[in-house]
């Protein structure tokens, strides 16, 4: 058992010939955390993921998991580590089945009842083989052995790819139900909505590189909140003076609807400013993950 964080990274450079894939990026995944790992096609996250696993050597950082260099321990750091990818190449003549059997038999060690409950939360059919098979379910094979296996981390590589919606559901739930029993998790996505759902800290790498990180509540007073509400004639004025005064400034105050962008630490005042001068219909939605990555990637919202 490790005292320090899960897996720690510093400095991680990961180079193919002249192209630098990670550039000096830094994460840190405390135990028994939910860490979201974000960044589009290319940023880094899977080649991050194969030094985490051991696959590829970094050339130059700090790398540990579980408190060992995966380059020089990767049996011992694997062993230790369910991981789903998000392209999943299986046995094709094997029965489902057969597929959890083979991946227990190569770890040596298995829960046959979470397996079970796992089979049927995911409502997979593990009497047919593998290449009868849609890639959601052969995601979902996967997904079952990689829960129900006795490991202390998770990283998850996409690992939604080709599930529907209910199973999406399903699958945080897992995630959730792992987080209480001490598991650690290190979620890799492109999907902003199940990276806040479940994450209670996010790390956001752009072109190989470190751009944002720490835990999800205390970055989200980075991105503002938005307000919006239906002012009355009278009061317009006087509620654009007193905005304006702390540096805020929504739409024209000749509008009856203000739509208002609001830091973290100003939220209660403006509520009560509005509150108090009988603006109706108030509204006041927190900033979310999306607000936080599109700063970042500068891509308008749709």
């Amino acid at each position: 058992m490790t005292t320090g964080p899960v897996i720690e990274v510093r400095g991680l450079v990961k180079r193919f010939g002249a192209l630098a894939a990670v550039d000096g990026v830094d994460l840190l995944v405390r135990e028994g955390e939910v860490h979201g790992f974000l960044g589009p096609n290319g940023a880094g996250k899977s080649t991050t993921i194969r030094v985490l696993l051991g696959l590829y050597r970094a050339n130059a950082g700090l790398v540990r998991v579980l408190g060992l260099d995966p380059a020089s321990h990767a049996a011992e750091v694997t062993r230790q580590i369910s991981y789903v990818p998000g392209e999943v190449f299986l046995w094709p003549t094997l029965t489902g089945q057969e597929v959890l059997d083979a991946l227990a038999g190569l770890r040596g060690a298995r829960d046959v009842a979470a397996e079970q409950r796992l089979t049927e939360a995911f409502a997979l059919d593990t009497r047919k083989r593998i290449r009868t098979y849609s890639k959601g379910n052969r995601q979902k094979v996967v997904l079952v052995a990689s829960f129900a296996a006795p490991t202390r981390l998770l990283i998850l590589d996409e690992p939604t790819s080709g599930l529907d919606p209910l199973m999406e559901e399903v699958f945080q739930q897992c995630v959730r139900e792992a987080a209480a029993a001490g598991r650690t998790v290190l979620l890799s996505s492109h999907l902003l909505e199940e990276v806040e759902d479940v994450c209670s800290a996010v790390t956001i790498i752009k072109d190989g590189r470190l751009v944002e990180s720490g835990r999800l509540a205390d970055m989200r007073h980075l991105a503002a909140s938005t307000i919006t509400a239906h002012l009355p004639d009278e009061a317009r004025a006087a509620i654009d003076v007193r905005l304006r005064s702390w540096g805020l400034a929504g739409n024209a105050p000749a509008e009856r609807r203000l739509v208002l962008n609001v830091p973290r630490d100003r939220v209660a005042a403006v509520l009560g400013v509005l509150a108090e001068a009988g603006a109706a219909d108030i509204t006041c939605t927190p900033a979310r993950l999306e607000d936080l990555f599109l700063r970042h990637y500068q891509v308008a919202a749709r």
